[in-house]
């Protein structure tokens, strides 16, 4: 299994980051090594380049790292009361927008389109990613 695993350069020039960025993101544990070597070096999987991915289209959209990190370690949560949440959100957006003046229904139009975006993103977090 060795074999296949990546030292933090070679992760790093798969996922196109510095080996800083996955220095920076093992210690938010947005990263976790899947072993050491002999000499200490961390050793990551593969899919953590997917990870990477991830956690850059999460920060584009302006999802801080530390909340990103949260909700990966928790990535056990019922999925079923999380979208309750969701929907619970979204139908107080809806009713906020159909009451609200011109003005501010076009800042709520805004905030639509980038909760559409993140949940675009979520689900495309593949259900394999392994966890920190």
């Amino acid at each position: 299994m060795t074999d296949v695993l990546l030292k933090i350069g070679e992760l790093a020039a798969r996922a196109q980051v510095s080996p800083r960025t996955v220095d920076y993101y093992t210690g938010l544990g947005l990263l976790n090594p899947a072993k050491r070597t002999a000499g200490n070096y961390r050793l990551y999987h593969p899919t953590d380049v997917e990870r990477i991915h991830l956690v850059q289209r999460l920060e584009v959209q302006g999802v801080p790292l530390e909340e990103i990190a949260t909700a990966l370690r928790d990535r056990h949560a019922d999925v079923a009361v999380i979208l309750d949440r969701i929907d619970a959100d979204l139908r107080t957006l809806q009713a906020a927008a159909e009451a609200a003046s011109p003005e501010v229904h076009g800042l709520l139009a805004a905030i639509a389109t980038r909760v559409h975006s993140l949940i675009t993103v979520a689900l495309q977090i593949p259900p394999d990613l392994p966890l920190p």
